[in-house]
């Protein structure tokens, strides 16, 4: 498998440390409020990822973190009347409903700031002891200049960052440049001793040191979006290395930015949108499929006419999926034919396509056109006199491709029920407009689906054949 590198800016070969075990970072939300759709695309996106890289047989040790302390959660718990910790916790379990519904599994571990302030003690101590880190007055801070390697992953620097840089009059720091380690503690806000006072984490900080517990001083991989590799990872590489004297990460991953109508997402243009609210007038399935059928390190355009087109490329594999189930639940014929067994031995190719795009540097967007292509060859080979083991050979090969991404992933029952539903609310319009050929249409379309309409006085019901 092949990765783009940010931080050599090439497509490498990805070899882990230890062989057959990868060790993963991403960074996860900052809980203080429903997720929006900018937050969704690196979850699904190192989701996939992780997903692709079991599949190949790798043990992977994926770590997510929860931001739970932070100036956002300070101020949403003082308009809300509660701690900075219910907050925190609130907006976890709302971030678990969105990513359940998104279809984004638990990582190996969610580590929470408020959990490792040892961690992060320890480490700023170390970085104060080689020189690297220094006290004023109860607030710590990184001292850039003294890390020789600073803006090697976002390619900038030191001098330009300066003369880009705001300088305060009044600023404390030694220079523009440096950041927050550990800040001194405030009124109204949540503290914990140290050995420079009572205070609280930079936010920095608390990704090194939770990547550094969990997965050790060198990880394979790190990922975010794009617009964390300056500063949040550039200062990742400088706490990490400079404390352990160590390559932090061997692949740093981004994703790429998500405009909304051909504009840069912003609450002040008003077109910000919350995993929430979309919610409420799609599955959230069809947002997963919307983002996969892009490259990850392309900029995506989020409208809801492509959204739509999402959903309905979403449905065509529910609908292959289940008529597969429905073919074999009527099936008769318990051997295959030899020609039959020679188009079995024949889908091979799309697993061995699958993976050749997946390999390519996380290529989704081919990876699900070769879904499509398995969905036509499916449609054209497998019907009512097919055997029972040609129906289950196309299952497995559409199963193990399809779970890879994520999609078509739900129970039968459940989505039949929707998507039926939803088919004769179509036909009622239809026929409300006059347009009885479309009505037609669509009841032999569920027809070939194995449901059958019943149009009665109480309205249309429906039932399996």
């Amino acid at each position: 498998m092949k990765l783009y590198n940010t931080l050599t800016q090439k497509k490498e070969t990805f070899v882990p440390i230890e062989t057959g075990k990868v060790r993963m970072y991403s960074c996860g939300p900052t809980v203080y409020n429903y997720f929006h759709i900018g937050n969704a695309r690196p979850f699904i996106v190192f989701d996939v990822l992780r997903r692709f890289l079991e599949y190949t047989g790798y043990e992977v040790t994926f770590i997510q973190n929860f931001t739970d302390v932070d100036d956002k959660i300070i101020n949403r718990s003082h308009e809300e009347g509660i701690s900075p910790g219910d907050v925190s916790e609130k907006y976890i379990q709302e971030y678990f409903t969105d990513a359940d519904a998104l279809g984004i599994k638990r990582a190996s571990v969610h580590p929470k700031v408020s959990e490792h302030i040892p961690e992060i003690i320890a480490m700023i101590k170390t970085l104060e002891e080689k020189g690297l880190a220094y006290n004023v007055a109860g607030n710590v801070y990184y001292h850039v200049d003294a890390f020789k390697d600073y803006g090697k992953l976002s390619k900038q620097s030191i001098d330009d960052l300066k003369s880009g840089a705001r300088i305060d009059v009044n600023d404390e720091k030694h220079s523009p440049l440096d950041f927050a380690l550990w800040k001194k503690k405030k009124d109204g806000e949540p503290y914990w001793e140290s050995p420079w006072g009572q205070g609280r984490p930079g936010w920095h900080i608390e990704c090194s040191a939770m990547s550094k517990k969990h997965l050790g001083e060198t990880i394979d991989i790190h990922g975010g979006g794009q617009d964390l590799i300056f500063p949040h990872h550039e200062n990742e590489i400088a706490q990490s290395e400079g404390c352990c004297g160590k390559p932090f990460a061997n692949y740093w991953v981004h994703n790429g930015y998500i405009n909304i109508d051909n504009e840069k997402m912003s609450k002040s243009k008003g077109n910000f949108f919350t995993v929430r609210d979309i919610a409420k007038t799609f599955d959230l399935e069809a947002v997963r499929m919307f983002l996969l059928m892009a490259h990850y390190r392309s900029p995506v355009n989020f409208s809801e006419p492509l959204l739509q087109q999402a959903a309905t490329a979403l449905e065509r594999l529910y609908t292959a999926k289940f008529q597969m189930s429905f073919l074999l639940e009527n099936a008769t014929a318990e051997v295959a034919t030899p020609a039959e067994t020679e188009w079995i031995d024949s889908l091979v190719k799309y697993k061995k396509d699958f993976v050749a795009a997946m390999d390519d540097d996380i290529n989704t967007a081919d990876a699900i056109a070769v879904i499509f292509e398995l969905v036509r060859d499916l449609n054209s080979n497998l019907d009512a006199i097919s055997s029972q083991p040609a129906i289950i050979a196309g299952q497995n090969i559409f199963a193990e491709l399809t779970t890879v991404l994520g999609l078509a992933v739900k129970d039968k029952e459940t989505n039949l029920e929707e998507a039926v539903e939803d088919l004769i609310a179509q036909r009622q319009a239809a026929r409300k407009a006059k347009d009885f050929k479309r009505a037609d249409e669509i009841r032999d379309e569920l027809l070939a689906k194995g449901i059958v309409l019943e149009d009665t006085r109480e309205g249309v019901k429906w039932k399996k054949a």
